[in-house]
């Protein structure tokens, strides 16, 4: 975490709007959506986008991960990696995979693919542009909207870490802080 205590604290069940409270259906809601709910317009408008990103886009749920992954370490949004390691395992990604992702597009043991990725993450993080020779080889797997969707889920993502961090977003009770000196 960036800060140990929220800028924004998260709103109690009791200081939700009915609208926010029925958007999720009556279950646990997690500090993000709490806190982004102290702007109840902004989160409705947002969900839609984000609902496409985590759910409606054409990226393979493995790759997505290991995009999002990738820009939260980038961003060091402890929250941010924190929630997708356990989404990324269920999309695929092993322990390996993730300590890879962490390390970057440099680290021993990558797939191909998964260089690539990670390095047009890098890029774009960089530079805001993947360059000519990594889009050429994201190309050879990814459709017109498959590079659309890679583009957007970073920027998302990256968008995503930089309200956490600023916001002090603090991890749900039941998740794991990483450990000491291992930080995004």
């Amino acid at each position: 975490m960036k800060i140990d205590t929220p800028r924004v604290a998260p709103l109690s069940d009791e200081e939700l709007d009915r609208d926010t409270r029925d958007r999720f259906g009556g279950g646990g809601i997690l500090n993000i959506f709490r806190t982004l709910a102290h702007h109840p317009k902004l989160l409705k408008r947002w969900l839609v986008f984000g609902n496409h990103i985590l759910a409606k886009s054409s990226l393979p749920e493995r790759d997505r991960e290991l995009v999002i992954l990738r820009i939260g370490w980038l961003c060091g949004s402890e929250y941010e990696w924190t929630q997708h390691v356990g989404i990324g395992k269920l999309a695929g990604l092993d322990d390996d995979d993730i300590a890879r992702i962490a390390e970057g597009p440099e680290a021993e043991g990558l797939d191909a693919f998964d260089r690539v990725q990670l390095q047009a993450v890098d890029e774009l993080r960089r530079d805001a542009f993947i360059s000519d020779q990594t889009w050429k080889a994201l190309s050879e797997r990814y459709d017109t909207q498959q590079m659309m969707d890679l583009v957007f889920t970073v920027g998302q993502y990256q968008l995503v870490s930089m309200a956490l961090n600023s916001l002090g977003v603090q991890l749900e009770e039941d998740v794991e802080r990483l450990p000491d000196g291992r930080r995004p």
